[in-house]
């Protein structure tokens, strides 16, 4: 072997891939456009999934550019990315333009990874179809059929914590409550009953924590298939890992047909999208919204799954240690929520909790301080003339949505730290631009189950906040520290608070 020839071959490979970053590095300075200095060759995201959430680099982004424009550019590795900095500019991307930034650009394979092509990623006019078959799955009316499990599953999370309450014991929070929205999801979405409460090591709850837990190399492959779909699908790779997709399709497999061998019927999500599996519409509706396949049915019930078990539990888990810190505030809560159960005979009726105003205020504040999902995702879809400006953004070119820096920019929110649910009064709400809370997004693509996600972190507040205190301890985080591997915001080693009766 000719050692002269490979080392001159390497040499020349390495300054080429060298160069080719380079070049891509200039992008944003030819265009003119202010962005932020990359780093080779991560561009923004050194440290991402290791030293650094997510957040916290959008943030600093967000923070850098916003005084330079509208809008600025920075690199997720060598590729070109937009960050709005206006709240103007977001409405047009949400709604009035949204027909340039319909898709989410999350990676999608159908053929190899049936459960990743759900409702949050697929684009075009198969998420607008999609989108038609399941919004009326999610009305009031459908909620208020699910209400009564939820209080079910919230009665035994209530008991549950009650021995741990007589000790005044530190528990963690966050896996406990991880555990409830287990078994409301296991229960609304698949019809099962999963028992994590009282099992914490069933099967059904192991593969549900598979889905959250990433390594640092998963977590820059997520970004690679984000970012290089073809070819992440010519090389047939997946979003989902084999045991989550094996055990999620068999589960539906197996629940589907037995219910449909002994016409079995619940109140739930899955009896839901077997009505329109199997005939394209909904019992007592006539309208028309066209059968599913059963994969199209899987990737939708496991989209429920990982969207209401994560974001409710850890939105509970930061209001929860919000209060902890706040006891003013928390007694105001459960005050309001005990007030509203005298009325209503000490029954957590749909009425109920669609009364607790200030439980609701305190929610939004949460979500405000710590969105779970801290910045979303847009494809310019064909070539966009930016308004007020010369700039255009091209096809193809993925806009990323800084929702932690807008949450926490001291211009919208002053004192943006400041953990305060008046910020929510209608009064307040009314006085601040529309686009400057984004936890469920905006416009057309905001979450279809946002109703059902704030449902069932109201109730699991509620229940807990009208027998308990909670508090913080010595083993309490404080200030917070995030998981810098999360997808998601969550608490690294979780979040331990006290719990004592009243």
């Amino acid at each position: 072997m000719d050692w002269n020839l490979v080392l001159v071959t390497v040499v020349t490979l390495l300054v080429a891939g060298y160069l080719y970053v380079k070049k891509q590095f200039q992008y944003w300075e030819k265009k003119g456009v202010p962005y932020v200095k990359p780093v080779f060759p991560y561009g923004i995201l050194e440290g991402m999934g290791r030293t650094k959430h997510t957040c916290q680099i959008f943030t600093a982004a967000y923070n850098e550019l916003k005084s330079q424009g509208i809008f600025g550019g920075v690199y997720f590795f060598t590729k070109p990315v937009v960050i709005p900095t206006d709240l103007e500019f977001l409405k047009c991307i949400f709604v009035k333009d949204f027909h340039y930034f319909t898709d989410r650009g999350f990676y999608v394979n159908e053929k190899d990874d049936p459960l990743s092509g759900h409702l949050f990623a697929l684009t075009g006019q198969r998420w607008r179809n999609l989108r038609n078959k399941l919004s009326p799955t999610f009305t009031s009316g459908k909620m208020k059929m699910m209400h009564s499990t939820i209080i079910a599953v919230a009665k035994e999370f209530q008991n549950y914590l009650a021995p741990f309450a007589d000790k005044k014991a530190t528990i963690e929070i966050k896996d406990v409550l991880s555990r409830f929205t287990t078994d409301v999801i296991g229960n609304c979405a698949f019809g099962i009953e999963c028992n994590s409460l009282k099992e914490p090591d069933t099967e059904f709850r192991r593969i549900g924590k598979r889905v959250f837990e990433f390594t640092s190399f998963e977590f820059v492959r997520i970004f690679f298939l984000i970012m290089f779909q073809d070819l992440g699908r010519l090389l047939k790779m997946k979003i989902n890992k084999p045991e989550v997709s094996e055990f999620f399709m068999r589960l539906l497999k197996e629940t589907t047909e037995y219910r449909e061998k002994n016409n079995i019927k619940r109140n739930d999500f899955l009896t839901l999208l077997m009505q329109i599996k199997n005939t394209g519409k909904l019992e007592g509706d006539d309208m028309d919204l066209g059968k599913m396949s059963f994969e199209e049915l899987a990737a939708q019930t496991f989209l429920f799954f990982i969207a209401g078990y994560e974001t409710s539990s850890s939105t509970m888990t930061f209001a929860l240690y919000e209060l902890a810190q706040h006891q003013d505030i928390q007694d105001k809560a459960r005050a309001e929520v005990n007030g509203i159960l005298e009325k209503y005979n000490g029954e957590y009726t749909y009425e109920a909790c669609m009364e607790m105003k200030y439980i609701d205020q305190i929610i939004n504040e949460t979500l405000r301080k710590h969105p779970i999902v801290d910045n979303l995702l847009r494809i310019c879809g064909q070539d966009y003339h930016v308004p007020g400006t010369k700039h255009i953004i091209e096809k193809g070119t993925m806009v990323s949505i800084p929702v932690y820096g807008i949450h926490h920019d001291p211009e919208i929110y002053p004192d943006p730290e400041k953990f305060d649910p008046d910020r929510f009064t209608e009064e307040n709400i009314k006085a601040r631009h529309p686009y400057a809370w984004l936890p469920f997004g905006e416009g057309p693509r905001i979450c279809v189950g946002m109703r059902f996600g704030v449902m069932q972190t109201r109730v699991g507040l509620a229940n807990l906040l009208s027998k308990y205190r909670v508090k913080t301890t010595p083993k309490t985080a404080i200030p917070l520290v995030l998981d810098p591997a999360s997808t998601v915001m969550t608490p690294k080693n979780g979040m331990w608070l006290q719990v004592e009766k009243i």
